[in-house]
């Protein structure tokens, strides 16, 4: 005779959700979360462990500022 298998149903804790973040590619543009309505949007360079490389198009290519992903939005 064959084997009767039992299957069991295992109970997952609950994981609290966390923000949701937006998805900022390079060369998107974004907004921080109190920008002014007259400074134009951050162009995105990069992000990496909830970090952003982001410039202003007026600061050339070889000046940036890192900021927290979460502070970000897509403009």
């Amino acid at each position: 005779m064959g084997q009767v298998r039992e299957r069991h149903l295992h109970l997952v804790p609950i994981i609290e959700q966390g923000n949701v973040l937006a998805l900022l590619p390079p060369g998107s543009f974004a907004k921080l979360e109190n920008q002014p309505n007259d400074l134009p949007p951050f162009q995105v360079i990069n992000c990496k462990g909830g970090r952003c490389w982001v410039r202003q198009q007026a600061w050339g290519k070889h000046v940036h500022w890192e900021v927290e992903h979460k502070r970000l939005h897509s403009a």
